[in-house]
């Protein structure tokens, strides 16, 4: 089961009713805001016990195009590294 935005809100503002659905959407738009500039910067962003994300940088070079076995220039580009915290893998991973 995949959760999109619209259901995590909705749970939200049913598990906290003293707020106010948009002011927890504002607050969520500025969270993946501020994740995306810090990850743009270059910066790596930690949630404690939970993730850790960082961008890391692959450098240039020259691959292959495996149909046609023609080498290819690949551009440098950024690529993000995601580490799970042990304390949110064991919990993934228990038997319900």
């Amino acid at each position: 089961m995949s959760t999109n935005k619209s259901d995590l809100l909705n749970k939200l503002s049913n598990n906290y009713p003293n707020f106010i659905k948009k002011d927890l959407q504002k607050l969520f738009d500025i969270f993946i805001y501020e994740m995306n500039m810090a990850l743009k910067r270059g910066e790596r962003v930690e949630l404690r016990d939970i993730f850790t994300i960082e961008p890391k940088i692959q450098k240039s070079r020259y691959g292959r195009n495996p149909k046609t076995n023609e080498k290819v220039f690949v551009k440098e580009k950024i690529s993000l590294l995601f580490k799970m915290s042990k304390l949110w893998s064991v919990k993934i991973n228990e038997k319900i």
